[in-house]
């Protein structure tokens, strides 16, 4: 049942206590047993009277009318009325449980028509008027009660010849136990109040906690695993399902640590934890069953209650090794890369001398074989300077972009040519096929740029090709009008997901040999020229495969993703 926001108006210290509690269900559950306990005692009544009255022992028929009234009124207000805290003052609701109550039982007292004290059952509403409601309404009901006990005490000495002190010490008596009870009854209801108040508080910030504790560990980059001593596993974030997924599949907690074989290694660290009471710290290996392994660093907690009345719990931390790895090469290859920088701009001002010297010296010569020489050093400190510039734009922060690029080329022409060099420089002719069908289309694109490109793209189709004569292709195609296409195509095995995470950041390569910036390069080259550049796993003459893409715009228009539409596309760091 639902009751009213307001609560005592009175302003009684105990009134914002009990609103607490109305609003959490207790005084409904209070008020239903009270307005039960009042029909069982009106039932009672009934009952007593009509087996007294089959005896022949009443005199006074009004006290079985009072008892069955009583039980109507019992009865109609624990049916239909709703559970609103009475208020101090006298109202509808007052009079129709305490006030009723009074009534009936001073009315039962009077007539004694069988000789019974009915004074013992006053105590129910001095109760009801104690836990349900102020300390007021409280003391009100037992100083009710305590007169009208010492009015019906003056009344029946008046009709009866007897001991008037006698009778009005009883009544006094009684009124002053009830007084007591009124107020032992009340701190206790308001103690009660205010205990569940503190616990729904504490209940509300424990919710309240875990919702925080769960959101920090759902976001968190590293796997987390809660595990019971018996190997269940109780949750798992979404980085722990990603780092324990074998061939894609990703499991809900909860689950079974040795349900797979390569999981073995976390389950002998979760049993060395919970047989030591100690944390563990380890760098493991899942080796699954299509020969991929995947090393992880995993450190182990034991949560354990203090009072050790709970079950323990071992809690994992699961990294990923070549992502730590990663992290600590991308911070040595920056301090280098700052060094790098250093190093090419005091390589500038000699570069410069020598270009200027060997421009000098070939004016003054007249043998071919001489001038050839000069031709050489001329061409290769041009592609010095070249090289210095590049690892200092890369070194920037790129706090001012380059300036829009208005070189063209024909593409198809290019891509062959860059393919064929490569391909014979390489010793991998047989091995490559080149498929033009862009309709030689012209992009807005640097033609040495395209060859360092394209160069990376190769050298790294064939680190992981196989050695079959189809292993490598080169295609180019014309997407939609004005959008052209290159790709380099490889049949090497699949990358795992975290690899193709960080494809494109600086100073990331799943080997250790490799600097990773290969393909950082080329990302920067096509952001340059408004291109865009991305991985797909695809098929080529039913053989699958590992395809690098790049999408030339229009006059060098920067592209983003929905005007490319592939939605197989790798994401962008």
């Amino acid at each position: 049942m639902s009751t009213p926001s307001h609560w005592f108006e009175s302003g009684d210290k105990n009134s914002g206590v009990w609103e607490t509690a109305s609003e959490t269900g207790s005084f409904g559950r209070l008020w239903r047993v009270f307005m039960t306990a009042r029909v069982t005692i009106a039932t009672v009544l009934v009952i007593l009277q009509a087996v007294i009255y089959a005896l022949g022992s009443i005199t006074n028929r009004w006290s079985i009318a009072v008892c069955l009234a009583y039980l109507c009124a019992t009865l109609a207000v624990r049916v239909w009325a709703k559970p609103r805290p009475p208020g101090s003052t006298f109202d509808a609701q007052w009079a129709l449980t305490i006030g009723v109550d009074v009534i009936t039982f001073s009315a039962l007292n009077a007539l004694q028509s069988s000789g019974i004290n009915y004074t013992p059952l006053f105590a129910l509403p001095v109760l009801l008027a104690s836990i349900l409601g102020p300390i007021l309404l409280a003391f009100g009901t037992a100083a009710s009660v305590t007169l009208l006990l010492l009015v019906d005490a003056w009344w029946t000495s008046l009709q009866l010849m007897g001991d008037l002190n006698a009778r009005f010490l009883q009544a006094g008596l009684s009124g002053s136990g009830f007084f007591l009870v009124a107020l032992l009854a009340n701190h206790l209801a308001l103690r009660l109040a205010r205990e569940e108040q503190l616990a729904k508080r504490s209940q509300s910030a424990a919710r309240m906690q875990t919702q925080v504790n769960e959101l920090v560990i759902e976001t968190l980059a590293d796997g987390v695993l809660v595990v019971d001593i018996n190997g269940i596993v109780r949750s798992a974030n979404p980085a722990a399902r990603r780092l324990l997924g074998a061939r894609d599949v990703v499991r809900s907690a909860p689950f079974i640590l040795v349900m797979e074989t390569a999981w073995l290694p976390l389950a002998e660290m979760m049993h060395s934890t919970f047989s030591t009471q100690a944390p563990q710290e380890a760098d493991v290996g899942l080796k699954y069953a299509n020969s991929n392994t995947r090393r992880l660093h995993v450190r182990t907690r034991l949560a354990s209650s203090r009072s050790g009345n709970h079950e323990s719990l071992c809690v994992m931390f699961l990294e990923d090794l070549r992502e730590m790895e990663a992290r600590v090469r991308t911070e040595k290859m920056a301090a280098m890369g700052r060094m790098s920088a250093a190093v090419a701009h005091e390589i500038r001002n000699p570069l410069a001398a020598i270009s200027q010297a060997n421009a000098l010296l070939e004016e003054d010569l007249q043998d071919e074989t001489h001038r050839q020489l000069t031709a050489m050093i001329r061409q290769n400190a041009q592609r010095l300077a070249r090289i210095v510039d590049e690892v200092l734009n890369i070194s920037r922060a790129q706090a001012h972009l380059p300036s829009p690029q208005t070189t063209t080329l024909a593409l198809d022409d290019t891509a062959q040519r860059i393919a064929t060099d490569w391909a014979e420089q390489a010793a991998a002719t047989g091995r490559m096929q080149i498929a033009a069908d862009s309709g030689n289309a012209v992009v807005c694109f640097e033609p040495e740029h395209l060859r360092r490109l394209m160069i990376n793209l190769l050298d790294n189709a064939l680190r992981y090709a196989s050695m079959s004569e189809r292993a490598i292709e080169v295609s180019t195609q014309l997407v939609t009008p004005g959008q052209a296409r290159l790709s380099v195509w490889s049949d090497g095995q699949p990358m795992e997901q975290t690899v193709q995470t960080h494809l494109f950041e600086p100073f990331f390569s799943s080997e250790s040999r490799s600097s990773g910036l290969g393909l950082y390069i080329c990302r920067e080259l096509c952001e340059r020229y408004g291109a865009l550049i991305g991985y797909q796993r695809v098929q080529r003459g039913g053989v699958d495969g590992n395809e690098f893409f790049v999408i030339f715009g229009p006059s060098g228009v920067p592209l983003s993703l929905p005007a490319a539409s592939f939605a197989t596309m790798a994401s962008e760091p």
